[in-house]
């Protein structure tokens, strides 16, 4: 009961900090006053000096795009850079080597992509510079560029008549000064407040009784625990991320760490609903992120408090699947953050998914096979759930004989390709990268688990790369050449091929005029439409990824059914 009631109190406070936090999104990306304007301005107005940037002027959906590929790929260069060099740079206490070349590669794409995949222990791996200047300033800037990246699009929604959609380089400079900081200065603070590790002190010798001296790592790691929870990265300082007691030590820091991964998120959708002047259709977006998200949260919870049904013939008294989880967090937190992590694009785990039961672990493979839109990534989220919306209205409009429409813009043949390429280019990156795997034997060589179980870790693999996850089942072993670079090919793809198709929509509905409401017009704001939404989205994922499972997970579950090991 207890479980449950925890949940029930983070849905809640998710629910009550949202909404303010997202009329406070609205107006900075509006460029109104708000109470930070005082203390930021000037540092805003210095960054547009320095840069040369001119805040008013206007992009193109072309020039916003360039915009975008090309802060991004200087971003990457400079993280593989650091990783490479990192062996003279500065602030290694403990003497890291340079990073090897495929490693850094991924690791490079990993962050520009906000994806922060790990196949490397980061206590063991990077330095404290690395952590600091290459990978938890692209936490901050590719949060930032999503964020951009679906303002365009609302602004793209609700113009009339126009080709402009804003300027990135401003779009990205409020979202990491008025929005990313300051969230993270106070959430920094309160994980510090709960013992989570921030210093620059060398690892720490400490003698156990029983089995000798003991090395425990350190770092500046409450800074980056924040954005990376805040900004949906996941990257974790120490390798076993948030189960780690340095990372993530109370039920104190558990509970406000998991409610970060959702927060901005499930504000976007209220700063949608101010932006396009009808806070109806933010709570419609908001209403089917929340119940997709309780479709998977619910079971993934109740799988791992029923466990394996073997154990009920051995007279146990608790049948719980407690494998992987730590036992100060709990099953119903582990459960929780397993399916908030993999609704958004987050990565970060406080329990090992390995671990889970086969349906425990099916239902977060499941949130991420399905777009990352269930809250999502920061930006990233709410921009895939909006073409879903697009796609749904188009599906609306056929089943009545009538042209569709989505918030008095009609819905043509340019915006459903567009969409066509953002709901299934994902899908494609999964199955094909898994195929691949499998095909060249190197997803067998890297599996713990000959079995189903296996072929689900693979397939978990690169769901989390083809979706810009970054959780893991950690029997995989990833940390290979052929892992790596195909894995960063993907994660670049999933990101920007998403990314450039979202930005043609908003150039294409930004051009249209705005058509009055009429008898037929099919009104996105309602139950029916959150229903319909729901469906859509659920339905894409079902037909794309059932055979899958089957061999996964599902084949699995029977197995244990079955009394088969």
């Amino acid at each position: 009961m207890s479980d449950w009631l925890q949940i029930a109190l983070y849905l809640f406070a998710l629910g009550l900090l949202s909404r303010p936090l997202g009329l406070y999104i609205a107006r900075v990306m509006e460029g109104e006053n708000t109470v930070l304007s005082k203390v930021i301005g000037p540092v805003e107005g210095l960054i547009y000096r320095l840069c040369g940037i001119k805040p008013d002027s206007q992009q193109t959906w072309k020039g916003y795009a360039a915009s975008v590929l090309s802060f991004s790929f200087i971003g990457f260069a400079a993280v593989y850079g650091i990783q490479r060099l990192q062996g003279f740079l500065p602030l290694n206490p403990v003497g890291q080597k340079a990073v090897s070349p495929d490693l850094a590669f991924s690791t490079a794409s990993s962050f520009v992509t906000n994806t922060n995949w790990q196949s490397y222990s980061g206590e063991t791996t990077m330095s404290y510079l690395t952590q600091m200047l290459g990978l938890s300033v692209q936490n901050f800037l590719s949060a930032a560029t999503g964020i951009a990246i679906v303002i365009a699009l609302i602004r793209g929604i609700r113009a009339r008549e126009s080709s402009n959609l804003g300027n990135f380089w401003t779009d990205m400079t409020r979202s990491v000064l008025y929005i990313l900081i300051p969230l993270s200065l106070l959430l920094s603070l309160i994980l510090v407040s709960q013992g989570v590790v921030q210093t620059f002190k060398p690892s720490i010798e400490a003698k156990a009784a029983v089995s000798g001296p003991q090395v425990i790592a350190v770092g500046p790691a409450a800074s980056q625990v924040a954005i990376k929870q805040l900004g949906t990265n996941g990257g974790g300082f120490f390798n076993t991320n948030s189960a780690h007691p340095l990372e993530n030590p109370t039920p104190g820091s558990n509970f406000i760490s998991c409610l970060a991964i959702l927060l901005i998120p499930a504000s976007l959708c209220w700063t949608f609903g101010q932006m396009v002047n009808d806070k109806r259709q933010g709570l419609a977006v908001f209403a089917a992120m929340s119940l997709l998200l309780l479709l998977f949260l619910i079971p993934t919870v109740l799988a791992e408090q029923s466990g394996n049904p073997t154990f009920h013939s051995m007279g146990l008294a608790s049948n719980a699947n407690w494998e992987g989880k730590e036992m100060r967090i709990g099953i119903g937190n582990s459960g929780l953050w397993a399916a908030a992590t993999t609704a958004a694009s987050n990565g970060s785990v406080n329990s090992m998914h390995d671990s889970f039961t086969p349906l425990g672990g099916l239902f977060p493979m499941v949130l991420m096979q399905l777009g990352e839109v269930v809250f999502g990534g920061v930006g990233s989220g709410l921009y895939g759930m909006l073409v879903f919306a697009i796609v749904t209205v188009f599906i609306a409009g056929l089943m009545v004989g009538r042209t569709p429409e989505y918030l008095g813009k009609k819905i043509e043949p340019f915006e459903m390709k567009m969409a066509s390429l953002v709901v299934l280019i994902p899908c494609v990156l999964v199955l094909v990268g898994t195929a691949l795997s499998l095909l060249t034997g190197n997803g067998q060589s890297s599996m713990s688990n000959p079995s189903a179980h296996g072929f689900s870790q693979l397939l978990y693999n690169y769901s989390s790369m083809g979706n810009n996850n970054g959780s893991a089942f950690a029997g995989f072993n990833a940390n290979v050449p052929f892992h790596n670079y195909l894995g960063a090919i993907l994660m670049w793809i999933s990101r920007f091929w998403l990314a450039i198709p979202v930005l043609a929509i908003a150039g294409s509905l930004a051009r249209k005029k705005t058509i009055p409401v009429g008898p037929g017009t099919l009104p996105t704001h309602t139950p029916l439409f959150v229903a319909l939404l729901v469906s859509t989205v659920l339905i894409v994922g079902a037909l794309t990824f059932i055979p899958a499972l089957a061999l996964g997970p599902i084949a699995e579950h029977l197995s244990m059914l079955g009394g088969i090991r």
